[in-house]
């Protein structure tokens, strides 16, 4: 059941996912960058939300190492991944996940790999992608488990 909070969280989300999607407004190179950026954030709220109730503990958000961000440090158990969010309006472009390119990939480790020796941790790593799909108010998230190889 959902309490008045949730409500309003929701609430503020969809009012967010209706700002960006409205096809009428006309466009500007800042706004359109503003909307992408919103759109992300709101999908890396998604991704949590949906790690969460798989059992994650989010340790970090965010990340950064010189030129690199790690999107989502979550651990479950003995198990730390280093999620990258990717979010879409549409797949007019290709799948979300499509979008993590070697260099990205070449960052991304060089992070992940600097925040566990930084915080001395004993543990599994894992790289995952989650592709977060919006359409209208509704989320379509896809979970890639071991989503490339760092070797």
């Amino acid at each position: 059941m959902r309490d008045s909070s949730d409500i309003l969280l929701w609430s503020e989300t969809e009012q967010k996912i209706k700002r960006i999607a409205r096809p009428e407004r006309t466009h500007h190179k800042k706004t359109e960058m503003a909307e992408h950026n919103e759109l992300g954030k709101i999908g890396e709220e998604k991704a949590i939300e949906y790690l969460i109730s798989k059992g994650f503990t989010i340790l970090d958000k965010n990340w950064r190492f010189q030129k690199a961000e790690i999107d989502i440090i979550a651990q479950k158990e003995n198990l730390l991944i280093a999620a990258e969010v990717k979010t879409r309006s549409s797949l007019g472009f290709g799948n979300p996940q499509d979008f993590v390119n070697p260099k990205k990939i070449r960052l991304l480790v060089q992070a992940f790999d600097q925040y566990i020796v930084s915080k001395d941790l004993d543990v599994n790593a894992r790289f995952d992608i989650i592709a977060v799909l919006v359409r209208g108010t509704e989320f379509k998230i896809e979970h890639l488990e071991d989503a490339f190889l760092y070797f």
